[in-house]
């Protein structure tokens, strides 16, 4: 492994952004805590190139200048998404030239693959054993947490070398772009406290008032988490925003009396804001929850979703893809539907999925069983 260099000062960091600057790609990768936090905290920074690790210390100096490199160069990252959400809020930015490795992987048959998994089996190498309860924004980090951390990216690049020669190989780099725009332009940060009542299981019986104090019960909690960065369920639990939404609280003691309303709650100003929530949302009931009509699939078509699910799945393994980059259930029945957005009716995946599904709506192949091949599709007879 390369030498690992701490950086806690912003001359350090000065230093590994030229030296990013002139790098023609490099490995990033972060370790955060949110157990009890509404947002990830950050706690350290790993980034390697060339034959360099640097470990930047974000407790100790700002890691917003990192922003300037996430342009040009390309970005390496495996299972990205978290990381990604994380280096927005403290950067501003995302890599703009990212490429998951993870994502990579799907696209030659792997599922999912951890880190440790595509590392041994594509570079023979085995990375020291992780420590699922360190403290990552303790300190001084040990030269364990150290040596953990680097090891994250230290062979990265390298990784993505592999990887990419074996998708150019396969002709396969287009569909990992595709995939890869698909990932940044998905929604991060915080969420819409209007919506946040649609995440609670426990609300699904509730109708009429009931119904609207919990939206409102439930959007002042999601307001609630994001301002005072905790988790939604710490500021009140699922449990106790269908109590307060049925029995409708006037007062900080009626709320104490309620299920699943705890000490939490009650012991701050939280206490008295949540009942006068209750008190607006009672003497001027929201609107109805706007509902996106979800087209119903004709009934005709029914029977054809598990049809072509079994030969979606059975053409993912004959390509070596992973079946979820390929077609999920939802993209069949959205196909099927004729949906205008539709991720089977664009791109390589309207190739691959989408005509051949077509083809067999109109009668133009049918589906058949082969011993040697499995499912097959097949032109029909006089067609």
């Amino acid at each position: 492994m390369a030498e690992i260099e701490l950086i806690s000062d912003a001359a350090g960091l000065r230093r590994v952004i030229g030296a990013l600057r002139a790098a023609p790609s490099f490995a990033v990768d972060t370790e955060f805590h949110r157990e009890r936090t509404y947002f990830a905290h950050l706690a350290l920074v790993q980034i390697a190139w060339s034959d360099q690790i640097a470990l930047i210390d974000p407790l100790a100096v700002d890691i917003s200048p990192l922003g300037e490199v996430f342009g040009e160069a390309r970005t390496v990252m495996h299972a990205a998404r978290q990381d990604l959400e994380v280096l927005e809020r403290s950067c501003g930015v995302i890599p703009a030239n990212l490429v998951d490795t993870q994502l990579s992987a799907g696209f030659l048959g792997y599922t999912s693959p951890s880190l440790s998994t595509l590392l041994e089996r594509e570079l023979n190498v085995t990375l020291p054993k992780a420590d699922r309860l360190t403290d990552w924004l303790r300190r001084p980090l040990s030269d364990a947490q150290l040596t953990y951390a680097a090891a994250d990216v230290a062979h990265l690049v390298v990784l993505d070398q592999r990887l990419s020669r074996r998708l150019s190989e396969r002709g396969r780099q287009p569909w990992l772009a595709e995939a890869m725009a698909e990932m940044l332009a998905e929604p991060r940060g915080a969420r819409d406290p209007q919506e946040a009542w649609r995440r609670i299981k426990e609300l699904r019986h509730l109708k009429g008032r009931d119904l609207g104090v919990a939206r409102a019960v439930a959007a002042w909690r999601e307001t609630q988490a994001i301002e005072h960065d905790l988790t939604p369920r710490f500021v009140l639990s699922d449990l106790g925003v269908v109590g307060v939404a049925v029995s409708k609280p006037t007062s900080v003691e009626e709320l104490r009396r309620i299920r699943g309303v705890d000490g939490r709650t009650l012991r701050s100003s939280m206490a008295q804001d949540l009942v006068d929530a209750v008190k607006a949302a009672v003497a001027s009931p929201p609107r109805p929850a706007a509902v996106t009509p979800q087209p119903e699939l004709p009934t005709e078509l029914r029977p054809a979703v598990p049809l072509v699910s079994a030969w979606v799945s059975q053409l993912a393994r004959d390509l070596e893809i992973e079946l979820a980059l390929l077609a999920t259930r939802a993209d069949l029945e959205a196909l099927l539907r004729g949906d205008c957005d539709a991720r089977l009716a664009r791109g390589w995946r309207a190739d691959l999925v989408g005509e051949p599904i077509r083809g067999l709506l109109e009668g133009e192949v049918a589906l058949a069983f082969d011993r040697a091949g499995g499912l097959v599709l097949e032109p029909r007879r006089g067609r």
